[in-house]
């Protein structure tokens, strides 16, 4: 009995809380209460702000605290008939993760956890912003094929720097003098900085070092760096086609297949259709049987025995 009473409650309370949350105007006041957290921010970083709003700013955090868990529990009272979803969104947990941490006493007695804490929360605008959202869920797909990028990218780098130690670190100890330079200088002729200047000093020792530069531009910026453009754009496409399916999914309150009369309609049919066949059995079952009595009544006038 208890249960029957329970469960049109929590109905009502996730219909009520999904109302709001679902609504334009929640968004944007949550979306302008995340910036008004980040300008706060920009300001406390002024010495002088801060001596002389210290209160007023105090008690700006103190109300920002209270309007983003009043935001969580408005969002956990949207899932309250289907909490696994609630918890399987993984932008839920990094609000329930930011708020609920500033609560705790390492983060009130420690004002740099604090301040990164309140940092976060800026991070929640990407929540309000599908393009950023997409961005970011791309960033993380990608990073299974990062970490093999990365693989690649270090056998790269250190196969050059141990060649590029033993022909230069004589001539240019500056840059090739042990494998540590040697990594950092070809690190940053990935990006095609200073590569100029390297191939200059290059050819002032030999004239095959522009096939020791020439290859590794090749591999490690062209194919290399392509290779991670690749990577990303594959993770944004993924990323893209899982919101547009987010998007679309249907809630749990509006009915997820035909309604109620188009089915009711289906089964007049299939039932008019069941007894169309129905009908046509039973004339065909009444020809049979009328012919069989015709053939034994012109078998007994012949004479013909029955078989």
């Amino acid at each position: 009995m208890a249960d029957r009473t329970v469960a049109p409650k929590v109905h009502a309370l996730a219909e009520g809380s999904r109302r709001v949350v679902d609504s334009d105007s929640f968004g944007m006041a949550v979306f302008a209460v995340i910036m008004a957290n980040a300008a706060v921010l920009g300001v406390e970083t002024y010495s002088g702000a801060v001596d002389r709003w210290y209160t007023e700013l105090k008690m700006l955090e103190h109300v920002f605290l209270a309007v983003f868990t009043v935001e969580i529990l408005l969002r956990a009272g949207a899932h309250a008939d289907r909490p696994r979803d609630f918890v399987r969104d993984p932008w839920n947990l990094f609000d329930i993760a930011v708020v609920a941490l500033a609560f705790l006493p390492i983060a009130r007695e420690n004002a740099t956890v604090l301040r990164l804490l309140r940092l976060a929360r800026v991070l929640r605008a990407a929540r309000f912003l599908p393009q950023v959202r997409i961005v970011i869920s791309a960033i993380g797909k990608s990073l299974p094929g990062m970490l093999s990028f990365v693989l690649v990218g270090t056998l790269l780098l250190y196969v050059y720097a141990m060649v590029g130690w033993v022909f230069f670190a004589d001539d240019d100890p500056e840059h090739y003098g042990s494998i540590g330079r040697a990594v950092l200088t070809l690190f940053l002729l990935i990006t095609l900085d200073g590569l100029g200047d390297a191939v200059r000093a290059g050819l002032e020792i030999s004239r095959w070092t522009i096939v020791y530069f020439g290859s590794f531009v090749l591999f490690g910026s062209f194919v290399l760096v392509n290779l991670l453009i690749g990577v990303v754009i594959n993770s944004l496409e993924e990323a893209r086609q899982m919101e547009t399916a987010t998007e679309h999914r249907p809630s749990p309150s509006e009915p997820a297949g035909p309604g109620e009369d188009v089915l009711r309609d289906r089964i007049k049919t299939a039932r008019r259709a069941l007894d169309e066949l129905e009908t046509a059995l039973d004339a065909a079952d009444g020809r049979c049987g009328c012919g069989m009595a015709e053939g034994q009544r012109e078998r007994q006038a012949t004479g013909v025995p029955g078989g």
